[in-house]
């Protein structure tokens, strides 16, 4: 990605045309500072006014069919229907979204943790889903895709930006907690030291989806945390990191 201004990461995925989805990236906003320049989210201290502009300038660019659904995410397993939450004025408490509905517009924010973006081959229901390792190991995944309420065959998965391997440095009671909840997750740590592990968040989500028997999976090669000129990182840059958006939805 040597471009300066590429503004967002599309799926790479075989989705049908009337889904549209993507990441952003840092470029091409109006904060500054540490939360230079694209930072979507309003709790991590940046300028309030700046963000709106921010927000702005994403439903502008992108040409938005609705605003996104902003949440709270709280790393929890809830997933929400975008249709219950189009007049409501505070965010849902919630780190998943789906929708039936075209021109409704699911987001989340994230800055090392992964979004998973689910898709129907039909072309009629889509999620996404903030799955950091918390939200994975409490089952974000599983429930997003259950969400859908499509059979396995028929869904389609995208895992956008996130923290790599080689940068995730875990200590025991994440490699326990993942290893003690299926055998199968063994394959998603390298162990550094005594007290210490480097996880591959992608496998993580790899795995679930698997034995959810999902296979149509894709992406996973990229790293926030070691891509600053185009990635925020709350593992590199600490409380003052922005976040960026992932955003799917159908088109109307």
């Amino acid at each position: 990605m040597a471009d300066k201004v590429v503004d967002s990461i599309p799926a790479d995925w075989p989705a049908p045309q009337n889904i549209r989805a993507f990441t952003t990236t840092r470029k091409n906003g109006f904060s500054s500072g540490s939360y230079a320049s694209l930072n979507l989210a309003q709790h991590v201290g940046d300028d309030a006014v700046t963000v709106a502009r921010n927000r702005d300038w994403l439903s502008e660019h992108f040409q938005l069919p609705t605003p996104p659904l902003w949440l709270t995410q709280t790393h929890s397993n809830n997933i929400i229907t975008a249709d219950a939450y189009q007049n409501t004025a505070l965010p849902p408490e919630a780190d998943a979204a789906w929708t039936a509905t075209p021109g409704l517009v699911c987001a989340v924010l994230t800055a090392d943790c992964l979004p998973v973006f689910f898709a129907g081959r039909q072309g009629d229901r889509v999620a996404v889903a903030h799955a950091g390792w918390r939200g994975a190991l409490n089952g974000v995944i599983s429930e997003s895709f259950a969400a859908l309420n499509i059979p396995p065959e028929e869904c389609l998965v995208w895992l956008g930006p996130a923290i790599g391997a080689a940068a995730f440095e875990v200590g025991p009671e994440v490699y326990q907690a993942f290893t003690r909840k299926s055998a199968d997750n063994f394959s998603a740590f390298t162990r550094k030291d005594e007290q210490h592990w480097l996880c591959d968040i992608y496998q993580l989500a790899r795995i679930e989806l698997q034995q959810l028997g999902i296979e149509s999976i894709y992406g996973g090669g990229l790293c926030t945390c070691s891509d600053e000129a185009h990635f925020y990182s709350f593992r590199r840059d600490g409380a003052r990191s922005g976040r960026m958006a992932s955003l799917i939805w159908l088109d109307v």
